[in-house]
């Protein structure tokens, strides 16, 4: 089987097994272990509600921590292929963009780079989301987190 090309409109990743699976079983425990607390107070259900309480904060936290090391990891992975791609004039900039930029430009071809980075100084383009948008010959991201 194969999988369609990636584009703006289809570019989203959304993890099945963290969010379908994972998810539904973490809320239905700290929502039983609410109601046997609710329903039969004592020190265990308090113990177990208590449990649940910090497996969702797990769930939560786990997720914010893959997110943000993806975040750093594309930062640098961009900066590095920004220095191989723009004109020399244009190094000195690149720590002017933001991280929700540099992740919009990573779904941009070389050729199409450095106009779209120029767009991102002058103001025109500000966030992630307008740069996508921009991108003309897009490039999958296929190995995210």
């Amino acid at each position: 089987m194969t999988t369609p090309p990636q584009s703006y409109a289809t570019h989203r990743n959304f993890p099945t097994l963290y969010f379908k699976v994972v998810a539904p079983v973490v809320f239905a425990a700290l929502l039983a272990a609410l109601v046997n607390a609710w329903r039969q107070p004592s020190l265990a259900s308090a113990t177990v509600l208590l449990v649940a309480v910090a497996l969702l904060f797990v769930f939560v936290i786990a997720r914010l921590m893959v997110n943000t090391v993806q975040d750093r990891v594309i930062r640098l992975e961009m900066r590095l292929r920004l220095r191989e791609v723009l004109p020399p004039a244009l190094h000195p900039r690149i720590g002017d963009l933001s991280l929700r930029q540099l992740v919009g430009l990573r779904f941009a071809g070389d050729g199409e780079l450095p106009a779209l980075v120029e767009r991102c100084l002058t103001g025109e383009l500000k966030g992630g989301e307008a740069v996508k948008r921009e991108v003309r010959d897009w490039q999958p991201d296929v190995l995210r987190a």
